[in-house]
């Protein structure tokens, strides 16, 4: 049984964690190995958050008087957060491809707190969907490059056509 020094010290470290993440989502992790969860918590930590299996009374405490007031309908039975320091998009898609990964164990997400707004567990499956913070700059570049290739194409074929016709034209004389 911990004591209640390393459940104050679990608590501060939820209320830090909390203050700094922009995503929380939560999961069943009943049926997973420790070296699954070990597996997922280093997946996770490579792309920007943290996975922690935490008790529901520690996590309502660490959530009471600020935005994360919503995830508390998400605590029931053993729960494990999945928390998002950067793009939340990429924590929901870590998390969802590893729920898909282990189909012999079925891995229950329950749902989740996005900047103060409930998400359940359709939500959070929406949210994995979408393409991660790279891949819409990565677009969004495309876009803005996209007309100033087309200027710089249409003003080359200009100069390539003339430089067809000048030949074109020297040819003939040459006859």
């Amino acid at each position: 049984m911990p004591t209640k020094q390393k459940k104050e010290a679990s608590l501060e470290a939820l209320k830090g964690a909390f203050s700094k993440a922009t995503v929380a989502l939560v999961a069943d992790y009943r049926g997973l190995t420790v070296a699954e969860i070990t597996d997922l918590r280093r997946r996770i930590q490579n792309v920007g958050g943290d996975f922690t299996v935490a008790k529901n009374t520690l996590v309502r405490l660490a959530t009471q008087d600020d935005s994360w007031k919503a995830i508390a309908p998400h605590l029931a039975g053993p729960t494990a957060l999945a928390i998002g320091f950067d793009d939340p998009v990429i924590i929901a898609k870590t998390l969802t491809d590893f729920a898909k990964e282990k189909r012999k164990v079925q891995i229950e997400i329950r749902g989740g707190v996005l900047q103060g707004n409930s998400l359940d567990a359709k939500a959070v499956k929406a949210l994995a969907d979408l393409p991660s913070r790279e891949q819409l700059l990565a677009k969004l570049m495309g876009s803005v490059n996209s007309p100033a290739t087309g200027v710089v194409m249409a003003t080359a074929g200009v100069a390539r056509k003339l430089v067809y016709a000048l030949e074109a034209r020297r040819k003939q004389l040459a006859v």
